[in-house]
């Protein structure tokens, strides 16, 4: 049976742990397999064989990919913790790649598989201020409550 020192201890905590969870295991995915991420970006991977010598997209996949394992395992640990202030740090930031990516596909500057990326992010970082907006309600409502 799970221990609950084990869990998130709180609806933001939650978001931030499903959050890390995917995170991670994309960029285990990422690390073991680059074609099926390409692939889960909509895109068609090119063979080793048909790529050029100065084709760097492997190391640019491999970097991503390293990087999206280590946010996930930072964020699994936080919604262990239940750290909301770095729960509401990631909200803006989160929503900032929201942007940025959606705008990379909507100058054309990335192809439109890329939406999904930017999509996650933005959704992951709604949950989670929702979430925080609802605790801190809750949290007003039992303070107010213990002092009727």
């Amino acid at each position: 049976m799970l221990s609950t020192a084990r869990l998130p201890r709180s609806p933001s905590g939650w978001t931030m742990a499903v959050f890390g969870t995917l995170a991670a295991a994309l960029g285990v995915v990422g690390l073991v397999s680059p074609d099926t991420t390409i692939r889960l970006m909509g895109l068609t991977p090119i063979p080793g064989a048909d790529r050029a010598d100065a084709d760097h997209t492997l190391l640019f996949l491999t970097a991503s990919s390293m990087a999206a394992l280590n946010m996930g395992v930072y964020y699994l640990l936080a919604a262990l913790a239940d750290w909301k202030p770095f729960f509401r740090w990631t909200v803006p930031f989160r929503l900032l790649t929201c942007t940025v990516f959606t705008l990379a596909v909507v100058t054309g500057r990335a192809p439109a598989g890329f939406l999904g990326v930017g999509l996650w992010e933005g959704l992951g970082a709604v949950a989670t201020g929702v979430a925080l907006r609802y605790e801190k309600r809750a949290g007003r409502t039992e303070a107010a409550s213990a002092g009727s």
